[in-house]
């Protein structure tokens, strides 16, 4: 009775309209108040000014003419019309031209959590790989220079003048080169800036314009690279991953690119999510039931389903995948691949003008818990302000229902128009809690 009536009150329509939702893995309260749902999900300054497609390859730092402007890379992801997708490791800089990279691994030139800090405060050194693999780049000129080159671009960056930079000697710049070949903090770069032939520069390409193809490689290629900074030292608790799309999402570059982190702490949400399953083992069984009974499923296929989330600061859909607990790196190729169908579904339906955040979580490796991996697509379209910070209650322009309608139709163009993979939607879906043993 008692699981019944949390779930009852995770989701309450008051008598004047006002929406109240509760997480329940958070706790996080949330209300949408009449009236505040009707703005355009779009920001409205986006630029519609003519591309210059002269610059292909060349419209910022991420693009695929300016390698040498990024850290050397860690592995890239290319397509043969032969043989098919293939992955290459640690190109050496004098090849980087010799294919042309769909997704780029390369280490973040600014790290949140830098190999200082594991240097500093763990004796994190590169692995006798990771030094075996810088003195290889290094020992090509093309490699020497390349290094030297983003060395110099991040001092500069941090307020080195350039004076003080042409007085430093290749010795003293070395070090600050460790970190590319032995660091925690790793991006997943796509090749596009704009979509093949886009006329505007609000035609980005994003997540939602990759073929099914291309997005299950690149989540499949995203989830190699987080169990890879699992193994960085014996002090990484968990590995945060995501994507921040737009700069109203906190994205540096409007190109698309993904970021795993590896940090030697659970973070807060987990450990409270984790508190919850001790006491309730069921309590997934209750989101999905929850959704279900109230009309909030999305869309289904074998592997996972697509819902309007329920209980977070922001409008937002979750994708769950199906089936016993696993982490992103243990799933199948299927499994990934029906994951990827619905992300990449999601991200077509919301468009590529909606700034969003792509949250993954995850179960700690070190945690026997059967957390279960999902992913959440939150439309920053809102700014948090003064009310949410003195009562922790926060305004949603959007609620749950009013997500499921702004999707779903598109979902059901998309599939006529073939751009989606096949899948079920709204009354389709057929889920239930067993769906997840």
């Amino acid at each position: 009775m008692a699981k019944a009536h949390s779930e009852k009150q995770a989701l309450l329509r008051c008598a004047d309209g006002t929406i109240k939702q509760k997480n329940l893995l958070t706790g996080t309260e949330v209300w949408t108040v009449p009236g505040r749902g009707h703005r355009p999900l779009a920001i409205p300054t986006q630029d519609d000014s003519p591309v210059d497609h002269s610059r292909h390859g060349h419209y910022c730092a991420f693009c695929h003419f300016r390698y040498f402007e990024t850290p050397p890379e860690k592995a890239r992801v290319i397509f043969d019309e032969d043989t098919g997708w293939k992955t290459l490791e640690h190109v050496p800089a004098s090849q980087l031209y010799s294919t042309t990279a769909e997704f780029r691994r390369i280490p973040n030139l600014f790290e949140i959590v830098s190999y200082n800090y594991w240097n500093l405060n763990y004796g994190h050194v590169p692995s006798a790989e990771d030094s075996q693999r810088m003195a290889r780049y290094l020992a090509d000129p093309a490699g020497f220079e390349h290094v030297m080159r983003v060395v110099r671009a991040r001092l500069a960056a941090s307020g080195l003048s350039a004076e003080e930079l042409a007085d430093m000697p290749d010795g003293a710049l070395l070090p600050h080169a460790t970190g590319f070949f032995s660091g925690g903090h790793d991006v997943i770069i796509a090749k596009n800036h704009y979509i093949p032939d886009a006329e505007n520069k609000s035609q980005l390409a994003s997540s939602g314009t990759l073929s099914a193809d291309a997005h299950f490689q690149y989540m499949q290629f995203t989830a190699q690279t987080m169990q890879d900074l699992y193994q960085l030292n014996e002090h990484v608790k968990y590995v945060a991953c995501f994507q921040n799309w737009l700069k109203p999402a906190g994205a540096s570059f409007d190109h698309l690119h993904k970021q795993a982190v590896a940090i030697d702490e659970t973070p807060v949400q987990i450990e409270a999510e984790l508190e919850r399953l001790r006491i309730d083992r069921e309590i997934y069984d209750g989101i999905i039931s929850l959704a279900a009974t109230r009309k909030l499923l999305l869309a289904q296929n074998e592997h996972a389903v697509a819902l309007a989330g329920i209980g977070h600061r922001f409008p937002s859909i979750a994708i769950w995948p199906l089936g016993p607990a696993y982490n992103p790196w243990e799933a199948t190729p299927e499994q990934m691949r029906g994951v990827s169908d619905l992300v990449h579904a999601m991200h077509a339906a919301t468009g590529a003008e909606v700034p969003c955040n792509e949250e993954w979580y995850h179960r700690p490796p070190s945690v026997a818990s059967p957390m279960r991996w999902r992913l959440l697509i939150k439309w920053r379209i809102s700014t948090l302000a003064g009310f949410e910070g003195g009562t922790r209650i926060y305004l949603n322009t959007i609620n749950p229902w009013q997500v499921r309608d702004r999707v779903l139709p598109k979902l059901y163009e998309l599939r006529e128009a073939g751009l989606i993979a096949p899948m079920q939607l709204g009354d389709e879906c057929r889920i239930t809690p067993k769906d997840l043993r």
